[in-house]
């Protein structure tokens, strides 16, 4: 779905916002309380507006694994920092967000964005200065093997972009195989909101469903920010689908399943990791119930490696969603901590240290809290696996985990 003088940045947690202050130089000196060096990690994601619960998740999955880091002190003569900033979702905005974290030579690395629209405006950005990107969401192909990957020519567009959450090539052929052969679905009908993640993983989706025997009983596409889908409604009861596959984030699915289910149609719908999120449930209430996502990896809080992080985000009462990408976060963060310490000596940065840290998460591995972290030749991680979730008795159910062979 989710792409300098020194700074320390106060994080205000009752507004979710983060306050500069002027403070210390880089290297050390002062008194003995500003001897460590301050390295920032920023992070860029939609804390407001459109998939804000989602993007939340990502900014205090980072917070968490900085403040374990500074706790730990895993770096020693290293402060961490975190500089969050809101996209909104909007890709010309994270455009700005990518050059003003660029200018700040405290920046050593950045995790995000959520939507993969707006990496395709950063990568370049981060490119040029050699800064490292991991998006713990992103999951068009394009962004790693390039915009012919489908055709087999993969080539790695940019060597400073990461991501710690698979493909729609596998989400998508993944969903379609339990779609075709889990739920015994025959005819759905794709809806897709034309953006770059949406549009993509429905086309995957489809492609994927048809070829194992599926037909496809109709198709539309929703605008961003639409809340009347009376005329979509219509098309689906119409069509004779026996499942509804949406391709996009969950502001618009959490409407569209809810005008479905009071029209009367019984027709479950299925997205992907861009609908898994509560707050799609508690919008759409009851008609929630029966619908179903895909998402990265297994349930967080089925790993032992994530208990603490997850008992740390309610004890923080952070806002936002943490069990979508929170551990994927925590998880980015960790691996540009770890490359930061294996590249900065006694709070000494040397002076093309953003490119030795790109170096050095390219050789990344290590246990994550949630799953192996580990980036092969393109920048995507090694860890395949993907969830099927259900909405049961109000709340996402893992019913299937596993992988798929795009081929």
């Amino acid at each position: 779905m989710r792409h300098r003088s020194l700074l320390i940045l106060t994080t205000v947690l009752t507004t979710g916002a983060l306050t500069l202050t002027a403070c210390g130089s880089r290297g050390g000196g002062g008194s003995s309380s500003d001897k460590n060096t301050t390295v920032v990690i920023g992070v860029d994601a939609p804390l407001t507006g459109q998939n804000s619960a989602t993007g939340l998740g990502i900014q205090y999955g980072v917070q968490i694994a900085v403040d374990d880091a500074n706790a730990k002190k895993l770096v020693p003569g290293v402060t961490f920092k975190v500089k969050a900033l809101d996209d909104k979702a909007l890709p010309p905005t994270g455009q700005q967000n990518a050059t003003a974290l660029v200018a700040d030579k405290d920046v050593l690395g950045v995790v995000g964005p959520l939507n993969s629209g707006v990496a395709l405006t950063m990568q370049q950005v981060f490119a040029t200065a050699n800064l490292v990107e991991i998006s713990p969401s992103n999951t068009n192909p394009t962004l790693t093997q390039g915009k012919d990957w489908a055709a087999g020519n993969k080539t790695r567009p940019f060597k400073t972009y990461f991501r710690t959450a698979t493909t729609d090539a596998i989400q998508g052929g993944f969903a379609a195989d339990y779609a075709l052969n889990g739920l015994h679905k025959k005819n759905v009908f794709v809806v897709d909101d034309k953006q770059t993640y949406g549009a993509g993983l429905a086309t995957l989706f489809k492609q994927g469903f048809t070829k194992a025997g599926g037909k496809v009983a109709g198709e539309d596409h929703v605008n961003v920010g639409d809340k009347d889908f009376a005329a979509l409604v219509t098309k689906i009861k119409n069509s004779g689908a026996d499942l509804v596959y949406y391709g996009g984030q969950y502001d618009e699915a959490q409407i569209v399943t809810k005008q479905l289910k009071d029209s009367g149609a019984k027709i479950p719908l299925f997205g992907g990791d861009g609908i898994y999120s509560d707050t799609f449930i508690t919008t759409a209430g009851k008609a929630a119930e029966g619908d179903l996502a895909t998402s990265v990896g297994v349930p967080v809080d089925t790993l032992d490696a994530a208990k603490t992080f997850i008992q740390t985000y309610k004890d923080k009462k952070y806002p936002g969603d943490y069990g979508t990408y929170g551990g994927y976060s925590y998880d980015a963060a960790t691996a540009i901590i770890k490359a930061v310490g294996n590249v900065v000596k006694d709070g000494k940065v040397p002076s093309d240290a953003r490119q030795k840290i790109v170096d050095e998460v390219q050789k990344a591995q290590f246990q994550g809290i949630a799953g192996a972290v580990a980036f092969d030749q393109y920048g995507d991680t090694t860890n395949k696996q993907l969830t099927v979730y259900q909405v049961t008795n109000g709340k996402w159910k893992a019913v299937k985990s596993g992988t798929y062979n795009a081929g």
